[in-house]
């Protein structure tokens, strides 16, 4: 695959990559592929015990905004009183129920409860690959793109804000902080994204990342 510098685009020809690296279907990929990624098998050995053997299925809308200086992220910030992820930057999204039909409908109920984000609004395109992240889940991320009018009504109970951040400012290497990260007696660099106020980190940041790399042509 010819690798192409995202940043280098115009907002129709990025978005015209990202349709054609996003996966068409939600990932398929051996268990160790995306419970480890491309840690050493020193690394993994050393991590494997935080992981769950039997993780809850959930989904996430990655939604992408057209606005006129190009594509934007909406995230959101979670409530300070939820017991997990409590205050961190996030996207709309939680686990799956059996009346979903898939993991695209999931995120989309999730986005419309969180957020008032009519699933109609949303031109789903793909998934990222499948995300399995320390609290107990394995998180599959739909992207979808959005064109305004965009009117969101947040549910306070859950999140107490959303934002937008430049798909360019995530995509710019210039932009990626590593932070020396301690869990439980084992010590890890990860990388975050802060923007303005907001420090996107953790599993949300993994995403976009991993998003980066799809667009790059390195996950394939």
């Amino acid at each position: 695959m010819t690798l192409i510098d995202p940043l280098s685009l115009d907002t129709d020809s990025l978005t015209d990559l990202i349709r054609n690296r996003v996966y068409g279907e939600p990932s398929a990929r051996p268990l160790e592929d995306w419970r480890y990624g491309a840690l050493t098998p020193q690394r993994r050995a050393a991590l494997q015990r935080f992981f769950p053997d039997n993780p809850v299925p959930a989904a996430v809308l990655v939604p992408l905004i057209f606005r006129e200086q190009g594509l934007q992220v909406l995230l959101t910030e979670r409530a300070r009183h939820l017991t997990h992820h409590a205050g961190q930057v996030s996207f709309p999204g939680g686990r799956c129920e059996p009346s979903d039909a898939d993991p695209s409908a999931a995120a989309l109920r999730e986005a419309e409860e969180e957020i008032g984000l009519s699933p109609h609004q949303v031109e789903v395109i793909g998934y990222l690959p499948d995300h399995l992240i320390i609290s107990g889940y394995r998180v599959t991320p739909v992207v979808g793109l959005i064109r305004p009018p965009l009117t969101l009504t947040l549910d306070q109970r859950e999140v107490t804000s959303a934002f937008e951040v430049p798909l360019q400012f995530v995509l710019d290497p210039r932009n990626h902080v590593p932070r020396q990260r301690e869990f439980q007696g084992e010590h890890m660099e990860l990388i975050d994204l802060p923007y303005g106020e907001h420090n996107i980190w953790g599993a949300t940041a993994g995403m976009l990342l991993t998003f980066r790399r799809l667009l790059l042509g390195e996950d394939r």
